[in-house]
C-alpha cells in the first residue's frame, strides 16, 4: 500500500533578514527558509486556501515588526529522536536570551556530543519559530548559522529590543 504523502504548499515572504520561503501541508508549517534571493511567486490562489502559511505569514509579520514573538502556527518537525529533542528544548529559550550548545548537550543527554547539537542546529526545518539563532558558543560568541552569522546577528539584536524589561518583564 503506498503511502500517502500530503500536499504542499509554499509562499514566499520578503522579510528584512532577506526572502523566506514557507512550505506547508493542509495543516501543519513543515519548513521555513532563509534565501538570498527570491525565486518563486509571492503568492498564489492556492497558498490563500493554506491555514498554516498564512497564519505564519501573519506570525512573521508581526515578529519583524517587533510585536510578537508568539508563534502558534503547527509544526511538522520530521527527524530522528534526538534531532526532535534538540529542537523541543530550543522553543524552551525564552526570547531575548540565549543558551550554549553545551547547555542544550547538557538538557538532551548528549554531552558528549555538543558537535551532534551545532549539527542539528544547522538542520533545523524551521529556522526563526525553531529559535537556533538563540544557541551560541560556551564563550559567548556567535558561531554557525544556517542562514548566515550576518542573519544570527540581526535575529540575537532584533529579540534584545523586543524583549520586555522592567515593570512589563514576566
Amino acid at each position: 500500500m503506498a503511502e500517502h504523502h500530503p500536499e504542499l504548499s509554499e509562499l514566499w515572504l520578503d522579510t528584512p533578514i532577506g526572502p523566506m520561503r514557507a512550505v506547508a501541508d493542509e495543516t501543519h508549517l513543515v519548513r521555513l527558509e532563509f534565501h538570498d534571493e527570491a525565486t518563486g511567486p509571492q503568492v498564489t490562489e492556492a497558498i490563500e486556501r493554506n491555514a498554516p502559511l498564512m497564519q505564519i505569514a501573519a506570525e512573521l509579520k508581526a515578529y519583524f515588526a517587533g510585536e510578537s514573538a508568539d508563534f502558534r502556527t503547527p509544526l511538522r518537525i520530521e527527524g530522528n529522536a534526538l534531532e526532535r529533542k534538540v529542537w523541543a528544548r530550543l522553543l524552551q529559550v525564552p526570547l531575548g536570551e540565549t543558551c550554549s550548545y553545551g547547555d542544550i548537550a547538557r538538557d538532551t543527554a548528549t554531552i558528549e556530543a555538543v558537535r551532534v547539537v551545532a549539527k542539528y542546529c544547522g538542520t533545523n526545518p524551521i529556522p526563526v519559530v525553531i529559535p537556533c539563532h538563540r544557541c551560541i558558543g560556551s564563550d559567548g560568541s556567535l558561531t554557525g548559522f544556517g542562514g548566515g552569522l550576518w542573519r544570527k546577528k540581526w535575529l540575537l539584536r532584533h529579540e534584545g529590543r523586543m524583549r520586555p524589561v522592567g515593570l512589563f518583564a514576566l
